[in-house]
């Protein structure tokens, strides 16, 4: 043993205290400092910003933070369920709560913070919980399930920690409820105009807001059932009846420890360090949430990281301080994009606001920058966040284009060259453009690469986008894997799905994979097994690759029912068939709605309602619209020279032959066509990822167009084509899209990346000479094509998925229920879980 060598004991095993401690060992080569970890949880570190993903598998493992036993290091000894309850200073000792006493020269706090729960009457009542460990979610959940399906619950605090308390809630099945004090959510991060489009966008997904108000007592009732055995009285003079109320207003740091020891606390809490983290003891370093540097606390796990760093660089010699935190945050709460950056209230004297405020798309962006409109202070991102990664390095720095442009759909897409070396990429860690562009020099020449020698991209995630486009910049040609358990891209895949006859993900991962397969490969592969072959996708094993929406052949809505399309090729419905649908929406109960895709859709359908609704609608001579996959969905027309005056072409027979010759066309990204009868363009056919336009002569083909965030038009690849040229044409570019697109890449992004005349030589001139192969694959499906609802009213055992519960088929789920006291008929949202899939069934 090294007689020289000293210890250092760590008080708290959270997130901050494992980064110090493999801080100190990752750079402690002469084994300088023997570690000592005192955890309060029986659990070791744990990604607590992850908490929230917990809810659903309820596997603490998959939460755990890599290396956080310590096993084979003898340097480190790491004690759990034992928190430090005592400092002797002088003695240099700290005593645990066992009674244990330990040796140190130096400590470390980590201590973290705890949540704040105020002061109401009926706080203390059993069914109130804070949202921080693994240990608070696990008694919320026994409440939830105690309390039953659609119970509601109240979260006390609009901040980001309350609505993904209340997002766990709706993932239990609950009917959440949002308390918070100030006039809009999330008010520490976002300003009035960003507070309202969030405020819509979670509304929407189930939860129940209340802005401007306070929670003034809660009552108990032990009489009660325990889906409302809290009363919950607000400020306005209102109440909730609740199952459980969970707080989270905000959080404090914890420093009791520190008090107790006379250490110098801060006014408002925490324990105050100089800039090198040391307290007013010197064997002391306090680091992360429970850490006041200089008097200023910082609630973020990335300024935490940097603490702790600099105090592993001060036992081992350095002179390291701390350099400020970057407040920056990136989040996806319940599916909504909410970030901000820099000086994102503008409170810089003179600055200067850029607002573009979209509530048709639900998004809003801000842009804060100086009075000379030169440089950017920061910005609010809501509902679309995706410039987030360009624009926060750029704070402070000139901007590279108009302030509008950077924050519009159609205006400048920042690179990685807009950026100087010296530009902050992963704030987290505090990881450079200079340094990753090292490091690709260097050798790293893929994102797990760098990951392992900068760390950027390791805490959040948020910076890797941006570390994408750097190596781009960079010349290194990126990795086409589809994920982790197949090294090919989907293109490789489709060819060999194509070239071995391979009929089974089982076979295809077994054969040319590894592991057993993810939500990404599998509906990927799914997709390329029913693209090659007119197998239903409910056949075998293939019903187990599929997303909620295939696999029940039905549009999920956001309180847990289905939506019926049944296709209407070129939008021509007969009398009859019209009358069966008013009969079914009648007899079923449903909400009937005109889409933009010229046909009927049906709202409300419980699961096991599905096969009676098809069988109705497959006896009047009708079929599945596809609404729910990733295939075509409709061929949207005019009435052309059919009816109108200035029609030049049938659109509506070119729409009905086309629609009829692609339906049930499995696909990377969801497709839609339409034809025009003339310029005039009344069919939008511009718009679509194929359009065609009659002319005098013939038609013009349109292809790459599509809607989405990043609205794009189709471009001309050929014109003036007769009937027979023009389908063969299509036929070409929707099989080579379906063989070479990335996953779920739609029509526009694909043709941008090939580029429209490489695009156009394969399609119209056969450079690749495989024509006569596309056309022969395209021929193949149209021949083997069948409905897929059919097929199931064919098949008992097919039918059999189609119950709400599986130990109780005759039963309908009693946690659906609708609104019809109004003009429209609406869902009441019970906090389901959202599910994958999704789109307007158009």
């Amino acid at each position: 043993m090294n007689a020289q060598r000293k210890t250092v004991v760590v008080a708290g095993h959270g997130m901050v205290g494992h980064r110090f401690v493999e801080a100190l060992r990752s750079r402690d080569s002469a084994g300088q400092w023997q570690v000592v970890v005192l955890g309060e949880e029986q659990l070791p570190a744990y990604d607590r910003v992850g908490l929230s993903s917990y809810v659903g598998n309820w596997d603490p493992a998959a939460l755990a933070l890599a290396g956080n036993e310590y096993r084979g290091d003898d340097l480190v000894d790491l004690r759990l369920g034992q928190r430090a309850e005592a400092i002797d200073k002088d003695a240099r000792k700290v005593t645990t709560a066992a009674g244990a006493v330990l040796d140190y020269d130096a400590l470390v706090l980590a201590t973290g913070s705890y949540p704040f729960v105020p002061p109401v009457p009926g706080h203390e009542h059993p069914e109130c919980f804070v949202y921080r460990t693994l240990a608070d979610l696990d008694g919320i959940k026994a409440t939830a399930e105690a309390a039953g399906p659609g119970a509601h619950g109240v979260v006390v605090g609009g901040g980001l920690l309350g609505l993904e308390a209340a997002n766990a809630l709706r993932m239990l099945g609950m009917t959440p409820h949002v308390i918070e004090y100030n006039d809009r959510l999330m008010p520490a991060q976002v300003d009035e105009g960003g507070g309202a489009i969030l405020e819509k966008l979670v509304s929407d997904l189930g939860l129940r807001v209340h802005t401007g108000v306070g929670t003034q007592r809660i009552e108990r009732d032990e009489a009660a059932a325990p889906a409302a055995r809290l009363r919950i009285g607000l400020s306005d003079d209102t109440a909730i009846d609740a199952a459980l109320v969970v707080f989270s207003a905000g959080i404090r740091p914890r420093d009791q420890i520190a008090r107790d020891a006379g250490l110098e606390v801060g006014s408002r809490g925490g324990i105050v360090t100089d800039l090198g983290l040391a307290t007013s003891d010197p064997n002391i370093y306090a680091i992360g949430e429970c850490a006041a540097v200089e008097g200023v606390c910082y609630g973020l796990v990335a300024p935490g990281y940097t603490t702790a760093e600099i105090v592993a660089d001060r036992l081992l010699g350095g002179a390291g301080e701390f350099p400020g935190a970057d407040m920056s945050t990136k989040l996806k709460l319940l599916g909504v994009d909410v970030a901000s950056f820099g000086d994102a209230h503008g409170r810089t004297e003179g600055a200067l606001s850029v607002v573009l405020h979209d509530a048709a798309r639900g998004t809003y962006a801000k842009l804060v920058i100086s009075d000379n409109a030169q440089t950017l202070l920061g910005g609010i991102l809501v509902g679309d966040a995706t410039q987030y990664a360009a624009l926060r390095p750029l704070v402070g720095r000139p901007l590279p284009a108009e302030p509008a442009a950077l924050i519009s759909p159609a205006g400048a897409e920042l690179g990685a060259d807009a950026l100087p070396d010296e530009a902050q990429i992963c704030s987290c860690n505090d990881v450079s453009k200079g340094a990753i562009c090292g490091a690709i020099a260097d050798g790293a020449c893929d994102i797990p690469a760098i990951k392992g020698c900068t760390k950027a991209g390791t805490s959040c995630g948020g910076c890797v986008p941006m570390i994408k486009k750097v190596l781009e910049q960079s010349g290194v040609e990126m990795s086409k894997a589809l994920c982790e358990h197949f090294e090919q891209s989907r293109a490789e895949l489709f060819q060999i799905v194509q070239a071995t006859g391979i009929r089974a993900f089982s076979d295809l991962i077994a054969r040319h994979g590894k592991g057993i397969g993810c939500d990404i490969c599998k509906p990927t592969v799914a997709s390329i097994l029913a693209s090659t072959s007119s197998e239903h996708i409910l056949e075998g094993e293939q019903a187990a690759l599929q997303d909620t929406n295939d696999h029940f052949l039905a549009n999920m809505q956001k309180n847990g029912t289905y939506s019926v399309v049944p296709r209407m090729p070129g939008g021509e419905v007969t009398p009859e068939q019209l009358i069966v649908i008013g009969e079914v929406a009648k007899e079923f109960g449903l909400y009937t709605k005109i889409t933009g895709g010229q046909r009927i859709d049906l709202f409300g359908a419980r699961v096991e309602q599905l096969p009676l609704i098809w069988k109705r609608l497959v006896d009047a001579g009708m079929e599945s619209g596809h609404a729910y996959g990733k295939s075509l969905r409709t061929v949207k027309s005019c009435v052309g020279s059919t009816w109108c005056r200035y029609g030049q072409q049938d659109s509506v027979g070119m729409a009905v032959l086309l629609e009829k010759r692609y339906r049930g066309l499995r696909s990377p990204h969801k497709l839609k066509l339409a034809v025009s009868g003339c310029a005039r363009e009344c069919a939008e056919a511009r718009g679509k990822d194929v359009g065609v336009i009659a002319t005098d002569t013939g038609w013009n083909l349109y292809v790459g167009g599509n809607g989405g965030l990043t609205p794009k038009h189709a471009v001309l690849l050929a014109g003036d084509l007769d009937d027979e040229t023009l389908i063969s044409y299509i036929d070409r570019y929707l099989m080579f899209y379906i063989r070479t697109a990335d996953r779920l890449q739609r029509t526009a992004p694909w043709q941008a990346d090939l580029g429209i005349d490489y695009v156009r030589e394969v399609v119209c001139a056969d450079s690749l000479g495989i024509a006569g192969d596309l056309e022969a694959a395209m021929q193949s499906h149209v021949a083997g094509y069948r409905d897929e609802w059919a097929a199931v009213l064919e098949d008992e055992q097919k039918l059999s998925r189609f119950v709400s519960f599986v130990n109780a088929p005759a039963e309908a789920d009693p946690t659906i229920s609708f609104d019809d006291s109004g003009e429209r008929k609406v869902p009441v949202l019970l906090g389901l879980p959202a599910m994958p899939g999704g789109g307007s069934g158009m």
